[in-house]
């Protein structure tokens, strides 16, 4: 510690800004976990249930999760502003904990269900908060990173718990367990809630409420007393900035801003939740895991294969993180998707083919690796660049609504397109959409998001 003083929008990075980070990020791991849990889950349920679950209700219950976080979001969202960020903070992982030990208590598929339901209020009450926790604190250099650094930690989730399931499945080897994988989630709900004992309100709230005090107090407790508040001092308080509603965003000509972040939104919901979820059983819809003699052992090859699979997540997040400063966003997300689309034709054409199996998951792992560096990171970082401060909220609200109906409409179906038409018309289906998602990309993203020679940040208007 020196005599000097720093001012939060340019300083270095130090440890408070990882603390935070780390701390605001539980929620996109947690909602990534429990998003492959439930893939996992719903075929091993097929064994234990007599009668079998019919592929609506299989899809019914893969979204219910997406239609807790689509409403958690909206709902948090709202009291969270009117109550303060903190003490939702601290609910959230407080209703996932207890959502899920319901699950584990109960083992029945009614209790599934709901639970799912709770587990998804509390992840959407996160996805609503993490972003803010982390833009207000972060340098203003920084503040486009460090978000999509929350939204690359999704992939730990993913690839944690797809490995834990394996080989937790691999030494109870029952299917009637299914019930103990959910205290997966009450592990990181647990040190999701620990990690929030000790915090601060968000200073970007202190400021919009009136409190400029408390907020220099809390910049100070999050990264130390030599650090000085930053322009956000500057905010209009709540009350004294224009209310901007989703009607506002469709106006003077504001729609191409809306087809810009909505629709390619909801074509990577559906790579990312509707083949994430139903990777498992996709996986054995195109016979690429190793020939078993029982359904549960087929599960076991398929979850160890997911597990394969979900590691490329996490290098393609690597990857849109290192292009986020040196690339034109519309452009990364124009290739992301054609190339996501390119990895499933892939695995589409070993599929009808029968080509070698590592031909199949080497489009699988590229469809993976271009989907995570591409449109689920620049979707997640785009709208803060193109909306004002004042319509930020609405338009980001509404650009997340796209994505989630993307996830629940892909998740839903997707059960649907296998009994339809196989695993080939799932496949057909997904290349289709992406396509679209490139297509409006780049058709609009000229428009809407000009190229600069600048870094890219958040719009501070």
């Amino acid at each position: 510690m020196t005599d000097k003083t720093f001012n939060m929008d340019d300083m270095p990075l130090r440890r408070g800004h990882f603390r935070v980070v780390a701390v605001a990020s539980m929620g996109q791991l947690t909602g990534a976990a429990l998003a492959t849990l439930v893939g996992i889950i719903l075929p091993m349920l097929q064994i234990v249930r007599n009668p079998s679950l019919s592929s609506l209700a299989q899809g019914l219950v893969g979204c219910t999760s997406l239609v807790g976080i689509m409403i958690g979001a909206m709902v948090f969202g709202a009291w969270s502003d009117r109550k303060g960020y903190l003490v939702f903070f601290r609910l959230c992982p407080l209703l996932v904990l207890a959502a899920s030990l319901l699950v584990f208590f109960t083992a029945d598929l009614p209790w599934l269900v709901t639970g799912l339901f709770l587990m998804g209020l509390g992840i959407g009450g996160e996805y609503s908060l993490d972003s803010d926790y982390i833009s207000e604190i972060m340098p203003r250099r920084w503040k486009l990173m460090m978000v999509g650094v929350a939204k690359a930690s999704s992939s730990l989730g993913n690839i944690l718990v797809a490995a834990a399931c394996f080989f937790l499945l691999r030494e109870w080897h029952d299917p009637h367990t299914w019930n103990r994988l959910v205290l997966l989630i009450s592990l990181l709900a647990v040190i999701m809630l620990l990690t929030r004992i000790r915090f601060a309100q968000s200073p970007g709230w202190l400021i919009a409420h009136g409190c400029p005090a408390e907020a220099e107090r809390a910049v100070k407790y999050f990264l130390g007393p030599d650090v000085e508040i930053g322009e956000i001092v500057r905010r209009p308080a709540k009350k004294d900035r224009p209310k901007v509603g989703w009607r506002d965003l469709l106006r003077g000509g504001n729609g191409k801003k809306v087809i810009f972040t909505g629709i390619p939104w909801a074509c990577e919901g559906l790579g990312v939740y509707g083949i994430g979820v139903f990777m498992p059983v996709l996986i054995m819809a195109l016979g690429l895991e190793s020939a078993s003699e029982t359904p549960f052992l087929r599960i076991i090859d398929s979850v160890k294969l997911t597990t394969y699979i979900n590691f490329f997540i996490l290098p393609g997040f690597i990857l849109g993180l290192l292009l986020v400063n040196r690339w034109y966003h519309v452009r990364t997300q124009t290739w992301g998707f054609l190339l996501c689309a390119a990895g499933l034709a892939v695995l589409y054409a070993a599929y009808m083919l029968r080509l070698p199996v590592w031909i199949a998951v080497v489009g699988f792992m590229a469809f993976e690796l271009f989907l995570n560096a591409g449109p689920h990171l620049m979707t997640f970082i785009l709208p803060p660049q193109i909306y004002s401060v004042a319509e930020r909220g609405a338009g980001a609200g509404l650009a997340a609504a796209f994505g989630k109906l993307g996830a629940v409409a892909g998740v839903l179906f997707i059960p649907l397109l296998l009994e339809w038409g196989g695993a080939g018309l799932v496949l057909l289906v997904t290349v289709g959409v992406h396509l679209l998602g490139a297509l409006v990309t780049f058709v609009f993203g000229r428009a809407v998001l000009p190229r600069r020679r600048e870094r890219p940040e958040p719009r501070r208007d």
